[in-house]
């Protein structure tokens, strides 16, 4: 069955030099920045009956030395530049989110005309927050605002939290790869302030894609907005029924990782098929674990779904939000 693969990443030569010179050579807790060639990559969508990737680079993202906004954007620049000249070697196969360099607003506002229309990209990467700063804060309006303008596509990537302060402060059981487990809680802090900040009714042409199966968000949806609701009131007062409503319109989550047998429980009491992407993961998720997981999502998503609807999980539902 086709897949469109709505989360995997790119390794671009410029940013790998740039995150070992500036102390990222193991992002995350991770033991390493993986390798990655065009090659190797259309190999394993070849084997795995991947039909397009989106390419987006990860965490950290492109804006690595706090307060050196120069430097942010030079990284981001050189990155996207190096991302857009890959797609148009491979058209076919591959298409880009680009990278901003926040939290510099200016920057990344003037960024977001440029990727769109010379680079081709066909939407954007945003870390779930810039040295601390997340995803609806209100230091980043004028560039959610450029977002909505361009009714972009948002996908939000988990980071790890560097304070702009304190960059050096060691995160929680940072004895763990991020990823492990700090990686979805930074997804829900993002997702819970991008709509209790009321980012997301502000701006409403902005269409968000969620990394890992909505991360720890989906248990809490009643305790936040209740939360917001019944003790804090005011501007926050957000009903669960509303929060899934926007699920339900303004949100895709993807299922990259390991959603079965437990996780994609949790999300399907939010939302239903017509909203799940599918998601590799690679290069960080191994190819050589990825046959494997390719397999198990095969047999769960049978046991979940009709196979229409497994189609549209697979590539119908990605058609759609790129116009592919």
């Amino acid at each position: 069955m086709e897949r469109i693969d709505t989360h995997t990443h790119v390794v671009p030569g410029v940013w790998r030099h740039f995150c070992r010179e500036y102390g990222f050579d193991r992002p995350d807790g991770m033991p390493a920045i993986p390798a990655w060639t065009p090659e190797a990559h259309i190999d394993l969508m070849n084997k795995l009956g991947i039909s397009k990737s989106i390419l987006s680079i990860t965490s950290p993202g492109t804006h690595l030395k706090p307060d050196d906004d120069v430097l942010g954007r030079t990284i981001t620049r050189e990155s996207n530049d190096e991302v857009a000249r890959i797609c148009r070697l491979h058209p076919n196969k591959f298409a880009f989110f680009a990278s901003l360099p926040l939290p510099d607003v200016a920057g990344s506002v003037e960024e977001i005309d440029r990727a769109l229309d010379s680079l081709g990209a066909v939407g954007f990467a945003l870390m779930t927050n810039a040295h601390g700063y997340y995803l609806g804060d209100a230091r980043l309006d004028k560039v959610f605002a450029k977002l909505n303008e361009r009714k972009a596509i948002v996908f939000m990537h988990p980071t790890t939290c560097h304070s702009q302060t304190l960059p050096e402060a060691e995160r929680p059981l940072s004895q763990y790869p991020a990823p492990m487990l700090e990686f979805f809680f930074d997804t829900t802090r993002a997702v819970v302030n991008l709509i209790l900040s009321g980012t997301v009714a502000r701006y409403p042409d902005i269409t968000y894609l969620v990394s890992h199966c909505g991360g720890a968000l989906p248990p809490l949806v009643e305790r936040f907005s209740s939360f917001a609701t019944r003790i804090l009131g005011g501007e926050m007062a957000m009903d669960s029924s509303h929060v899934k409503e926007l699920f339900n319109s303004r949100f895709y989550f993807d299922l990259a990782g390991f959603p079965f047998p437990d996780q994609i429980h949790g999300l399907l009491r939010m939302t239903d098929a017509s909203r799940l992407l599918y998601g590799s993961d690679y290069p960080y998720t191994p190819a050589s674990a990825l046959t494997g997981m390719a397999t198990r999502m095969d047999d769960e998503l049978k046991k979940l779904f009709k196979e229409g609807a497994v189609r549209e999980i697979y590539s119908g539902n990605a058609k759609r939000l790129f116009k592919i």
